[in-house]
């Protein structure tokens, strides 16, 4: 696979470009990951013009994305009063705000309602993942031209933490935006389009932490190792599963002051490269390398990915499986100055639950979202974060109110559904126990306040400080809106 360093690239590099990407080996990151912001930095937009921002609500943005599709009727918009073979087998349970009732196996959430409030009525046309995650992960609702299914294209929306990564001014040596704990690649081998830059540009795609490096022959799903699961075959416990993030730090016998030497001739070659070519593209590379460096010889940051040596309270807190340790770090990122952090809760869509939904959601989805979310709430609040720190938790679409069996499976389960799924929304200026909009007597289409994914996406920008009239340009120069949405305002008013 060529996305763990320059996605979507199927160019063979120069053997130069192979040494030079070897410095970056032991970042198990890839060049392409790592970009020079320093544009807004100075006060200046991407495309070079001046822009004041506005005041921002939060210094940084916590996007779970719960691939596959999380079922509305069976986590926080439940409907007791509707038909049985619609409600489904869940029972709803009071929260701490009055009137408001989650599901039953959501109980550490309901217990901290007055923390979080709920969209319950985001809506869009789509029913396939493909084009449900294009449009939640871009905040763009038509299609982008020439949109395939199968695979990212040049010509697809950018991300939303493609676009914040390129418009926000690094607070420190990290990026300003990361996605983690891996990209969401479908079990056929696919990279599932909607998280790169597309027209963007390679160079954009957001910075990529893949710390989840489990596969086995039978692709497994859930939150490793405690809560893994086959779609029919039920519980299974991976014997070899590892959860560890690039470890930052220089190869073993490399001694600091051999390696600033040893860059000091490298970067002495690139001056006179880029002296005799000009060329855009080695500079850039560059300033890219530049920041690499700094994150090889900065301490300071390698605490960021580190979530084994943090005290054993606050992991078991979180819970010691893939949810609760990708919180964990999402936390530390933000804490150490990333400005946007994309958590994939749940890899080849394991949200998907058109097989034992119940089933599934109760025993290996459920619990750790439960309990991993409110840690990162609590751990947040805590330390003095959360009215900094915008968390919004989404997928790519709800789930159908009719519960049916797809051929050969033994339990049932329910369908894709674009017209309406419910987003959690806490921090950055939110008020806790608010409900805003509201869904028809089966959760299937809003009846009150419908909202998009733009303006999910102008939420996200407008709590960063992004400017209404913010643009990118393109390489031929033409500009880009960011905004294509409004801010929704009833999360944040009284």
């Amino acid at each position: 696979m060529v996305y763990p360093f320059f996605p979507g690239s199927q160019s063979k590099p120069s053997r130069r470009s192979v040494i030079q990407a070897g410095v970056l080996g032991v970042l198990g990151l890839g060049m392409g990951h790592v970009r020079a912001l320093r544009a807004l930095a100075e006060g200046t937009s991407v495309d070079g013009s001046s822009s004041a921002a506005s005041e921002p609500r939060a210094k940084a943005v916590i996007y779970i994305f719960l691939s596959g599709g999380l079922s509305q009727l069976d986590s926080f918009d439940p409907k007791p009063d509707a038909p049985v073979d619609l409600r489904g087998e869940f029972k709803p349970i009071a929260t701490s705000t009055p009137g408001t009732f989650v599901c039953e196996h959501l109980p550490q959430l309901a217990r901290r309602s007055h923390k979080w409030a709920l969209l319950r009525s985001l809506s869009h046309p789509y029913f396939e993942h493909s084009e449900g995650h294009m449009v939640m992960l871009s905040g763009r609702t038509p299609l982008p031209l020439g949109f395939d299914p199968g695979r990212p294209r040049p010509t697809d929306w950018p991300s939303m933490a493609a676009l914040t990564g390129a418009l926000l001014p690094r607070r420190s040596n990290l990026p300003s935006t990361a996605l983690l704990p891996e990209m969401l690649v479908h079990t056929s081998g696919r990279v599932i389009p909607g998280q790169l830059a597309g027209f963007m540009g390679p160079e954009h795609d957001p910075y990529l932490i893949h710390a989840n490096r489990f596969q086995p022959p039978k692709y497994v799903h859930g939150a490793f190792p405690t809560y893994s699961f086959q779609r029919r075959s039920g519980a299974y416990t991976p014997d070899d599963y590892i959860f560890e993030a690039p470890k930052l730090s220089l190869p073993e016998g490399v001694f600091e002051g051999r390696f600033r030497s040893r860059l000091k001739l490298l970067r002495e070659i690139d001056r006179q490269s880029r002296e005799l070519s000009g060329a855009a593209s080695v500079q850039r590379f560059g300033r890219d390398q530049e920041e690499v460096v700094s994150l090889l010889l900065d301490g300071g940051t390698h605490k960021a990915f580190d979530v084994h040596s943090v005290d054993a309270k606050v992991q078991d807190k979180y819970g010691r499986n893939s949810f609760g340790w990708s919180l964990l770090m999402a936390r530390q990122l933000v804490e150490a100055g990333v400005s946007l952090v994309q958590v994939n809760l749940g890899n080849d869509e394991s949200w998907d639950t058109h097989e034992a939904n119940f089933y599934n959601l109760k025993n290996f989805l459920l619990p750790p979202t439960d309990q991993a979310v409110s840690a990162l709430i609590d751990d947040l609040e805590e330390r003095g974060m959360l009215d900094d720190t915008l968390v919004v938790m989404a997928s790519e679409f709800g789930r159908s109110a009719k519960i049916f069996k797809i051929r050969g499976a033994k339990l049932a389960g329910r369908d894709h559904w674009g017209p309406a799924q419910s987003v959690l929304v806490a921090g950055g200026g939110v008020r806790g126990g608010k409900i805003v909009g509201a869904t028809d007597r089966v959760a299937a289409y809003p009846v009150a306040d419908a909202y998009s994914p733009e303006d999910l996406a102008a939420t996200i920008y407008d709590g960063l400080g992004l400017p209404r009239d913010v643009v990118w340009r393109d390489k031929l120069d033409r500009p880009h809106h960011v905004y294509y949405g409004n801010p929704i305002k009833e999360l944040t008013t009284g």
